[in-house]
């Protein structure tokens, strides 16, 4: 074979698989993060609620989503899923003990269905037979504190973990009836701005001490199918509903980020195709030029597979090399990117994916490569 033919195949397949690794290996170290909730890859969902305007402020039922209203956002093609918010319509009170003093505040519940949330905790669970209830705070409020509230009080700032630990006291009444929680803060989230208890508790509590009176829901959760629907923002803003921009645009990064992977394999796998289009017309030009030796060893004696093995081999073995370098290399690269990205966000898919696929890249090559050289070579020999 043409030392320039090799030289070509070998190229070309290198960098076609190198991509190709490099691409799945990225997407396997961040994996755990597209598949969590974070503020740098969050789901496509978002909170929205109505514009207040003037005359809702005099008029509050203006606020909630009514059944229709509910209905024509779901029919709508870029919109996958909608939530409501459900609200306490009961009195609620937070009171703790802190160096023989008794603080207490006023508060407000809601609820969102638990696939929506941010965390994972044991403890996010309740039953009408336990005194604890769970709470989740968004992470804003911690921040407040500590770099507001704290700094202006000359209080001393409070981690999440030491946050956790805090139990105090939940009040709850209405109907003329009233009860005393056991709570303590299960998580903080960065996803949804509400003080937020378990679903099951609320719809107990609202029987057992709210209102009997339905109002529906003023904030609902819009999970979108592409969040880069151009028609997104003109729907809200015909509609006049009120959007979090900043949520939609980390998942539009989300987005983006996946159909950049998508076009970037799609590309590595045309060089791959196009590297092996390449040996196999120098191949066939080589069997053409030489048709005359094949047609007398077959004549003599040699077999196809004899006749073939040489090429075979020369090729197999490119095809291997070059594989076992596409490895070294991204591992190579990884090595470059992991230690800064896992600095800033959880990372880690290990390197199975990415070997399983050298492996099934490396057998689909060896396969297509084999049986396409004797093949031609075969048809040589036959026609004589």
């Amino acid at each position: 074979m043409i030392p320039a033919q090799i030289a070509g195949y070998a190229l070309t397949l290198l960098v076609g698989v190198a991509i190709v690794l490099l691409a799945v290996q990225v997407y396997c170290d961040l994996k755990p993060l597209l598949d969590s909730k974070t503020d740098v890859f969050s789901a496509h969902t978002v909170t929205v609620s109505k514009n207040v305007t003037v005359f809702k402020t005099a008029n509050k039922e203006g606020l909630y989503f009514s059944e229709k209203e509910l209905k024509r956002l779901k029919e709508q093609e870029f919109v996958k899923e909608v939530a409501q918010f459900n609200s306490a319509t009961f009195n609620t009170s937070a009171a703790i003990s802190f160096d023989g003093q008794r603080m207490s505040t006023d508060l407000f519940f809601e609820s969102v269905p638990d696939s929506y949330l941010d965390i994972e905790s044991d403890e996010w669970q309740w039953d009408s037979t336990s005194d604890f209830l769970p709470i989740i705070i968004p992470e804003d409020y911690l921040n407040l504190y500590n770099f507001g509230f704290a700094e202006s009080q000359s209080l001393p700032v409070v981690s999440p973990a030491v946050l956790s630990q805090v139990t105090f006291s939940i009040f709850v009444e209405g109907n003329g009836k009233s009860k005393v929680y056991n709570s303590r803060i299960v998580g903080l989230t960065g996803k949804i701005n509400s003080i937020l208890v378990p679903e099951d508790f609320l719809r107990w509590a609202n029987s057992e001490f709210g209102s009997a009176e339905e109002k529906g829901s003023s904030r609902l959760l819009v999970e979108f199918s592409d969040a880069s629907d151009e028609r997104i923002p003109q729907y809200f803003e015909a509609n006049g509903l009120n959007i979090n921009k900043s949520e939609l645009e980390t998942s539009k990064m989300a987005f983006f980020f996946k159909l950049a992977m998508l076009f970037v394999t799609v590309i590595a796998v045309i060089i791959i195709v196009l590297s092996v289009a390449f040996i196999i017309m120098s191949m066939n030009l080589i069997v053409q030029r030489n048709r005359e030796m094949f047609v007398n060893l077959h004549n003599i004696g040699y077999s196809v597979r004899d006749i073939s093995r040489f090429y075979k081999v020369v090729v197999s073995v490119i095809t291997v090399v070059d594989l076992l370098l596409a490895v070294l290399l991204v591992l190579w690269v990884r090595g470059m990117y992991i230690d800064r990205m896992s600095a800033l966000f959880q990372t880690g898919g290990g390197f199975m994916p990415m070997l399983a696929g050298t492996a099934v890249l490396m057998a689909l090559l060896l396969v297509v490569c084999n049986l396409f050289t004797g093949r031609v070579i075969k048809n040589i020999t036959n026609r004589q």
